[in-house]
């Protein structure tokens, strides 16, 4: 990208609204700035030791995103530097996530292991710049030396350690030649800094530990805050944008990249507030915990905040950019309603998911003065919203299911729905009227009994009357059998982090109903998964993979009440 086309793409930036990583971006290709003439060019490096969540997508969507605000480029990296928490299998899970999502890193995907021998030579530079040593404190002396905000750091006795022996006994590190925790790399830096992450910090250490992708070939490994500052630059970004957490670390990493010669590049970090939701927990320390408990059913359970887990609840990648999109880019940590990711996923559901009917609790409609042997078909509009979705045949007979939840013996004031004596309409077919019902000997409802008139037939009335009440219904004869899962949120708390209980024992039992003997229109038989839709009056459904062609299983992605309130 020449500077013009830099220039015109940062001047058209300039006339929107922007956000301050947006301002400070802009910025950095004007004339005179500091990547004036340059493509920008980000990079999103999760570590690969569990899935990821949903503030990982306000990660995700910032990282690529920007890329393509400024016609720029975006690097996929995995942080591989911990090798006894990493797999491949969260490396494979990533990418699926990242694509689900709708972006792509091309041909740029980078594992930080791919840098371990430049890593290794660039460590070796600060040794013999006298600015690193080898140090053989343990970790928890090196804790107990580090000083208080008002008092300075204890050096370590290592501290001016001769810089030939330095080099030496970190080549038998890497050779491993000593056990883990005997000794580490510390940088040389300022014991009295007012910031502890400049007090002497640790670059390397001693790990023997299988690695997913090098094996054993090396048994010491980089710190984060060495090696993230030196991925970025010999990748050549631009912009390393990254959570707030790491702003009191980026005195470190500007320290690292400003004193080692040979880099490609100088990257620019920037800090932005990462995302806190209520009613959840978002370390992959808690959960791990949870999946490994079996509190959850896996990673992907759909009251998990995992990309993977909301995806099978039902959530789109559209709705979830539309999320992150919306809750905008501060440097200050707020906490988002989880029902605005809720409304974000409705609005979207609202526009696209076709409608079908499901009755959740079903009960037995008989129609007493509809032939026995009759069976006819109803033109229904798949989309009210997209016209251009077309119709569908639904099966109509004598004996229906409709909800039980639509009956009552003794109904309450303004109940419009069906009682003895009072009509309803059948959602898209005629005008019954309840003439009776049938209890077992417990008092529990059989069936319920009506009578239709021909006259209403596809939501005519002829003689004018007024029908106060439609409800959905789906034909005996061709109901397909289902159960329904019903999710809500995971605790029963809005912030489980905070309290002085164990965040487990605050998991919401009524955070799963199961509904076994549903019944849904025989259109869903055919039904692929993670295909959305509206069940009439009942919500918005995506088909989970637990189903088999005999026993459909559908998730609820979302009510169709929205309590979200801006």
């Amino acid at each position: 990208m020449n500077s013009d086309s830099v220039n015109n793409t940062a001047n058209t930036a300039e006339t929107d609204s922007t956000h301050f990583i947006e301002d400070i971006i802009i910025n950095d290709l004007k004339p005179g700035g500091r990547f004036e003439g340059k493509q920008v060019h980000t990079r999103f490096p999760p570590e690969p030791n569990g899935y990821l969540h949903i503030g990982h997508a306000k990660a995700i969507v910032i990282d690529f995103g920007m890329a393509e605000r400024f016609n720029g480029i975006c690097n996929l990296r995995m942080d591989d530097t911990n090798p006894s928490k990493e797999d491949v299998v969260y490396v494979t899970s990533i990418q699926e996530d990242i694509r689900w999502l709708g972006y792509d890193w091309d041909d740029r995907f980078y594992y930080a292991s791919e840098y371990f021998p430049q890593m290794y030579e660039l460590a070796c530079q600060l040794i013999r710049k006298n600015l690193a040593f080898v140090c053989e404190l343990k970790p928890e002396e090196i804790r107990k030396t580090r000083g208080t905000l008002s008092t300075p750091a204890t050096p370590s006795p290592w501290r001016d350690r001769p810089t030939e022996e330095s080099l030496g006994l970190f080549e038998r590190m890497k050779q491993g030649e000593f056990p883990d925790g005997a000794m580490t790399l510390r940088a040389k830096i300022d014991l009295t800094s007012g910031n502890f992450n400049m007090r002497d910090p640790v670059l390397y250490r001693i790990v023997h530990a299988h690695h997913h992708r090098t094996g054993n070939d090396w048994c010491i490994y980089p710190m984060y805050d060495y090696a993230h500052p030196l991925e970025d630059a010999l990748e050549s970004i631009t912009h390393s944008l990254c959570s707030l957490e790491f702003e009191d670390h980026r005195p470190l990493y500007d320290w690292v990249i400003d004193n080692l010669d040979g880099l490609p590049s100088r990257p620019r970090q920037i800090e932005f507030a990462r995302l806190n939701i209520d009613h959840t927990v978002l370390s992959k320390r808690k959960l791990r915990a949870l999946v490994e408990s079996g509190i959850v059913n896996g990673w992907d359970d759909p009251r998990m905040p995992t990309l993977s887990g909301l995806r099978r609840r039902g959530y789109t990648p559209r709705s979830i950019r539309s999320f992150c999109n919306r809750i905008g880019v501060s440097k200050v940590n707020s906490t988002v309603d989880y029902n605005f990711l809720e409304h974000c996923l409705r609005e979207d559901l609202n526009e696209n998911a076709e409608r079908v009917m499901g009755v959740l609790k079903p009960v037995k409609l008989i129609i007493d003065n509809y032939p026995e042997n009759q069976s006819e078909y109803f033109e229904i509009e798949n989309n009210p919203n997209r016209p251009e979705d077309g119709t569908r045949q639904i099966t109509f007979s004598r004996e229906l299911w409709i909800d039980e939840d639509d009956f009552r013996i003794d109904p309450p004031r303004k109940f419009h729905r069906l009682f003895p004596g009072n009509e309803v309409r059948l959602k898209a077919a005629y005008v019954i009227r309840c003439t009776g019902y049938r209890c077992d000997s417990d008092g529990n409802l059989l069936e319920i009994h009506a009578e239709y008139d021909p006259a209403t037939r596809g939501g005519q009335t002829p003689d004018g009357r007024k029908i106060k009440g439609t409800i959905h219904w789906v034909d005996a004869k061709t109901a397909v059998e289902a159960e329904v899962r019903l999710y809500d949120n995971l605790f029963s708390v809005a912030d489980p982090d905070a309290s002085d209980q164990d965040f487990m024992s605050l998991v919401d039992p009524g955070s799963l109903i199961v509904l076994k003997d549903c019944k849904v229109e025989s259109s869903l038989a055919t039904t692929e998964t993670q295909t959305s839709f509206q069940f009439l009056r009942l919500g918005y459904f995506c088909l989970d993979p637990d189903s088999r062609p005999d026993r459909l299983v559908f998730n609820r992605s979302v009510s169709l009440k929205d309590s979200y309130r801006p």
